[in-house]
């Protein structure tokens, strides 16, 4: 699976309550949740993201509460991949849950720049960066996971497996 987009910085410790604040925790409609994704950090993220970008943070994305909302806004608005130097765990499985690839990278992490042109490569872990002619290497997926990402999470997966074999 290749992804390519442009790079969007965040920090360290960016919990889910910055990802999506708890105010809009009233609704489940994806649309709704990703046109407040990220604003209590960057009030335009959900505007100025285009489809294919790319999320770079530092260690512990995704901590705090365990809502699924936050990687469901963060896939919705766009975004097709995050990479940090670390997850929450919690996040990390409500990513894969709902098919939104994460690597972890501290070489990458440490390197790309905001608005870098980023392409991805998930099967081999190779993270490029185009605008700065770099490339770093993140573990990539395991088979079973490339197959929930693939098929658009892990609901889309099961229904698959039923079907035929996986």
């Amino acid at each position: 699976m290749i992804y390519k987009g442009k790079a969007w910085i965040f920090g360290d410790n960016i919990d889910t309550d910055v990802i999506i604040p708890a105010r809009y925790l009233n609704t489940t409609n994806p649309e709704e949740l990703a046109s407040h994704c990220m604003e209590d950090i960057d009030s335009g993220f959900s505007k100025k993201v285009n489809t294919g970008d790319i999320i770079i943070a530092g260690k512990n994305f995704g901590c705090g509460s365990s809502r699924e909302h936050a990687p469901l806004a963060i896939k919705t608005c766009g975004v097709s991949c995050v990479i940090a130097r670390s997850f929450a765990r919690i996040f990390y499985r409500n990513s894969i849950n709902i098919g939104l690839p994460i690597l972890e990278c501290d070489e990458a992490v440490d390197s790309i720049k905001a608005g870098d042109e980023l392409e991805i490569d998930t099967d081999t872990g190779v993270i490029k960066n185009l605008t700065a002619g770099r490339s770093y290497t993140a573990r990539p997926f395991p088979g079973f996971i490339k197959g929930i990402i693939q098929a658009g999470g892990l609901l889309n997966y099961a229904r698959k497996a039923e079907t035929c074999d996986v």
